[in-house]
């Protein structure tokens, strides 16, 4: 935690230094601007197909996943209006939209329990769906790579924004993985179906710890 404030400390720092928007600043506030409408969207079609796919093969903890896509959307709409026009990010904004981010975790958390936990109880087996591990294993590669250069630009611009969208980036990408290999496991063998669920109650329970993170959010006591 200590090193966590001591990052956003060194952002509010470099935030407030004099003349710090020149050219090579402005370049760089253009590209995390690109950065997040590629990742805007990728998540539209991301949760779009996932949805569609974890419907057809009933898999909880792809729908789970897919429906993670409409939050790291919202944190790339933030992004794309931080750095659009002679905008800048306001506190009163930024809580808002923290307090939407977290909303959204807790309306997505109880589905996925619920639905886990009946697929649990009628022992329910989904389907091998091909098309969505291609889909997760895209993810898995893309995410870290999105993640990284957004982390980068974050700490080169002084915003938390985003730095925290390339968070979300790297945590879609773990969702990616587990889901991948829960999908992958079902294909080969039938009898481990019960992984879906239990991925799902693990996604669900990720996302209320993530809703209760974001509605604190991270103050900077600089």
């Amino acid at each position: 935690m200590g090193d966590v404030c001591a990052q956003d400390c060194e952002c509010c720092a470099t935030a407030s230094q004099p003349g710090r928007h020149n050219a090579e600043w402005v370049a760089a506030a253009r590209w995390a601007r690109r950065l997040a409408w590629f990742s805007l969207v990728w998540m539209c079609v991301e949760g779009a197909v996932g949805l569609w796919q974890g419907i057809v093969a009933g898999s909880i903890s792809l729908i789970g996943w897919a429906l993670g896509s409409a939050v790291e959307g919202l944190a790339s709409v933030i992004v794309v209006w931080r750095f659009t026009g002679s905008r800048t990010l306001s506190e009163h904004a930024e809580r808002l939209a923290q307090r939407g981010v977290a909303i959204s975790f807790w309306l997505i958390a109880p589905y996925i329990a619920v639905e886990s936990v009946r697929h649990l109880l009628t022992a329910r087996q989904p389907e091998p769906a091909v098309v969505g591990i291609l889909l997760t294993a895209a993810a898995l590669l893309l995410m870290p790579i999105l993640g990284r250069a957004k982390t980068r630009l974050g700490a080169r611009l002084g915003s938390a924004a985003t730095k925290g969208e390339g968070t979300q980036n790297y945590l879609c990408a773990a969702q990616s993985a587990a889901v991948l290999v829960t999908l992958a496991v079902i294909a080969v063998w039938p009898g481990g179906w019960w992984l879906d669920p239990a991925i799902g109650l693990v996604i669900a329970a990720v996302a209320t710890r993530e809703g209760f993170e974001a509605w604190r959010g991270q103050e900077c006591g600089c």
